[in-house]
């Protein structure tokens, strides 16, 4: 699965992206405001993500920029019974717009094909960026934290969000 948009190309990871992807994300400052990514981030952890199976119904892309195909960062979707939003973009590429452009091909895509009814987002409460991300991309606070596991910080508050697929489409109608 592929989306385009108009700066990025959101295409799957492949192993020849392991030195790239590595040296993206190999940052506290990405890693801290992750749940599954571990740090310190090697290339063997690169290439083990890279290996993992394909999952359609819960798709998983390499952000890159079209023009350079350089690495900015990555999104997709996870979870066992609801689908949740992740997403990360690399320190040299924040405050550009990267993680809503990616963000909104990837929910296009969960609602034309997957027909996802609901799609959870979590963010760590002192990450504002990523709070106006995922308010740019309908979703909404739940008014709920939690607890959540890092492997850079051990644990961190997070905040809840939902979007619900109805509600979505709504807002683009109008």
């Amino acid at each position: 699965m592929f989306a385009v948009t108009e700066r990025l190309l959101l295409r799957p990871g492949w192993i020849e992206d392991a030195p790239a992807l590595a040296a993206a994300i190999d940052d506290r400052e990405i890693v801290r405001n992750l749940t599954r990514v571990p740090w310190p981030y090697a290339l063997s952890d690169a290439e083990t993500f890279l290996a993992l199976p394909v999952d359609l119904m819960r798709p998983r892309f390499l952000i890159c920029r079209r023009d350079s195909n350089a690495i900015v960062g990555g999104i997709g979707l996870s979870g066992d019974i609801e689908a949740e939003l992740g997403y990360w973009i690399a320190r040299d590429h924040w405050g550009r717009g990267y993680a809503t452009e990616a963000g909104r091909a990837v929910l296009a895509l969960a609602d034309a094909s997957l027909r996802l009814p609901r799609i959870r987002a979590r963010h760590a409460l002192d990450n504002h960026a990523s709070a106006g991300v995922l308010r740019k991309l309908g979703f909404r606070s739940t008014g709920k934290k939690a607890w959540t596991a890092s492997f850079a910080r051990g644990t961190m508050e997070t905040r809840l969000f939902v979007r619900e697929r109805e509600e979505a489409s709504q807002a683009l109608a109008a």
